[in-house]
């Protein structure tokens, strides 16, 4: 099989790539390389298998409809390129949304007219549900949880769009979805919770828990926006990608649909909770400061995964402090690159 990756030289991208590439199949990765890591995560994947590579931008509508009419034989495609920080599309809107909302129309219309019809998953975000205010929320325990929603936020929830960045993921999420009731591609949505592990190049506005790790080894300061008892459903890489797999295994039953997507309520931690577990392993004290909560920022978010547990037959199989366990020996292993 042959798999399209936008966004490929990236995290959760480079991840996908290397399990296809060593089952065997053909990999073609789209990028434009803006990303911290993304050449290193290239030549990093060249050794793994058939690898075909595309430096551009899918901003560049003509470029991409190249690419697609040569590789009209995908057998699936994963759009996983997009601006991801909330705090970049605060400071330059238009980028964010040329990057996001643009981007994806330019790669729907280029599998379209190319007549392609496997499946195409789509890697949207929570923050489409943007910051929830009217859900009552508890302390318990030191953290933050819903009052009333032991099982998370369910593909129901009212879309709420908050922030540049919530509206042009948002938007490329509905695109994606229409794009299958109005032209028939096979499109599933993922709407992500907080997705980690190795190969994640974290920074401070994006990929808060592998930052977290860089910071910690490297001695460098963490700033905690908030008050460090917000809560994230954390979601190793590895379950995010048998979640696609799923998804295209059984395109037939779930194109068009949208999943929520994330650790689920037993993966549910706080930054102080993360930050505990990584201070134990730490030879000295974290250097922590405190600055006021961000934009559109979440108290609390865990996903409802009921809906992909029952349609395709998925369940997170990492337990967090496991996946933490494996990230900090990643973060370790390549301490100079990531210093």
């Amino acid at each position: 099989m042959k798999t399209v990756i936008t966004g490929g030289a990236g995290f959760v991208g480079s991840s996908a790539a290397r399990r296809f590439l060593q089952q065997g199949h053909e990999v073609v990765v789209i990028d434009n390389f803006s990303r911290r890591g993304s050449r290193n995560n290239v030549e990093w994947l060249k050794r793994q298998g058939r690898l075909e590579v595309y430096e551009i931008d899918l901003r560049d509508r003509l470029a991409v409809c190249s690419i697609f009419k040569e590789h009209t034989d995908a057998g699936l495609i994963l759009h996983l390129a997009a601006q991801v920080a909330v705090t970049t599309s605060v400071a330059d809107p238009v980028l964010d949304f040329e990057v996001n909302a643009i981007g994806t129309f330019n790669l729907l219309e280029a599998v379209r007219v190319a007549g392609i019809r496997a499946p195409l998953i789509y890697s949207s975000t929570n923050k489409v549900y943007g910051e929830m205010t009217d859900l009552e929320i508890a302390e318990v325990d030191g953290r933050y949880r819903y009052a009333s929603l032991p099982n998370g936020i369910s593909e129901e929830r009212m879309l709420d769009f908050h922030s540049p960045y919530g509206c042009s993921k948002g938007a490329a999420d509905q695109y994606v979805r229409d794009y299958h009731r109005i032209f028939g591609l096979n499109t599933v949505v993922m709407r992500q919770s907080c997705i980690y592990g190795p190969r994640q190049f974290g920074i401070e506005d994006q990929g808060w828990v592998a930052w977290f790790m860089i910071a910690a080894e490297c001695k460098k300061p963490i700033t905690i926006y908030g008050d460090g008892r917000q809560v994230r459903d954390i979601l190793y890489v590895e379950d995010l990608l048998d979640a696609f797999e799923a998804a295209a295994a059984n395109i037939k039953s779930v194109a068009g649909k949208v999943f929520n997507l994330g650790g689920g309520p037993y993966n549910a931690v706080s930054l102080l909770d993360v930050l505990g577990v990584i201070q134990e392993c730490s030879e000295a004290p974290i250097p922590l400061s405190y600055a006021d909560a961000r934009p559109g920022d979440q108290l609390v978010y865990i996903s409802d995964i009921r809906l992909a547990q029952r349609a395709l037959g998925w369940k997170p199989k990492i337990q967090w402090r496991a996946g933490l366990n494996k990230l900090q020996a990643w973060v370790r292993e390549h301490r100079k690159e990531l210093a």
